[in-house]
């Protein structure tokens, strides 16, 4: 009776590690549902603003998204998402795409889901909104008077637009599906992104800040212990396979 329920036992955990551990629960990519409700002729970008980890044994994966969409006379008016449910994969997906546009529309009505530093895309280089400056040394966007309230809202004060990344961006990223996240910085990390100075500067109180290190810590326990569990799953399971083995008398070749 106990090697009956050794074996059953067993048999349950070759069969949950040869199908991943759990099956991930369907979730709708709330991405794509705000882009259905806008209007055909509406120009507007997608922002990642924050996201968050929920949840020990079960998880739960949550975004929130920063909306920027002109109104009738063309001007940029912005909002805030509520938390929105995403699924585990779309989570890690974008986990090092806090502070980027994900998606865009631009006036010429075409959808661009290249992952690229915000305003890149309808509003960086393009002359309704400002102009290409010079000053100190370099050639940096600037936006018009009218218009100043976008420098803060893509925190140009601190970091500033240079032609040169707008350029490589424009140039070698741009509808290749390959995200753009400026040039290296001098210790190494990214312009943009998820863990670059931009984004701790633009969002110090956002909930992912506060709490990266415990997610980041849970995923390296489930992976010590997904990886403990499936080891000492192939040892057991390999005493009762010996037997059996041995006696295909064949080899291992297909």
């Amino acid at each position: 009776m106990k090697y009956a329920k050794t074996a059953l036992l067993v048999t349950l955990l070759i069969a949950i590690s040869s199908c991943g551990g759990r099956k991930e629960k369907f979730i709708k990519n709330p991405v794509d549902d705000i882009v259905r409700d806008m209007p055909p002729e509406k120009v507007f970008s997608i922002i990642l603003y924050d996201m968050e980890v929920e949840g020990n044994f079960i998880e739960h994966f949550s975004h929130k998204y920063r909306i920027i969409e002109n109104d009738a006379d063309g001007t940029p008016k912005e909002r805030t998402t509520e938390w929105m449910p995403v699924s585990e994969s779309y989570f890690k997906q974008h986990v090092d795409d806090m502070g980027m546009e994900l998606v865009s529309r631009g006036e010429d009505g075409k959808l661009v889901k290249d992952i690229s530093p915000p305003g890149y895309n309808n509003y960086v280089g393009n002359e309704r909104y400002g102009q290409w400056v010079q000053r100190d040394g370099g050639s940096f966007w600037e936006f018009y008077g009218k218009f100043a309230f976008m420098s803060s809202m893509f925190n140009m004060f601190t970091y500033p637009v240079r032609r040169s990344y707008y350029n490589d961006y424009r140039g070698n990223y741009y509808g290749r599906g390959r995200g753009y996240y400026g040039p290296r910085t001098s210790t190494g990390g990214s312009y943009y992104g998820t863990n670059s100075n931009y984004n701790r500067t633009s969002r110090s109180n956002s909930t992912w800040s506060n709490n990266r290190s415990n997610f980041k810590n849970r995923v390296n326990k489930r992976t010590s212990r997904s990886s403990s569990s499936t080891s000492r799953t192939s040892r057991s399971s390999s005493r009762y396979r010996g037997t059996s083995s041995r006696s295909r008398g064949g080899g291992f070749g297909k």
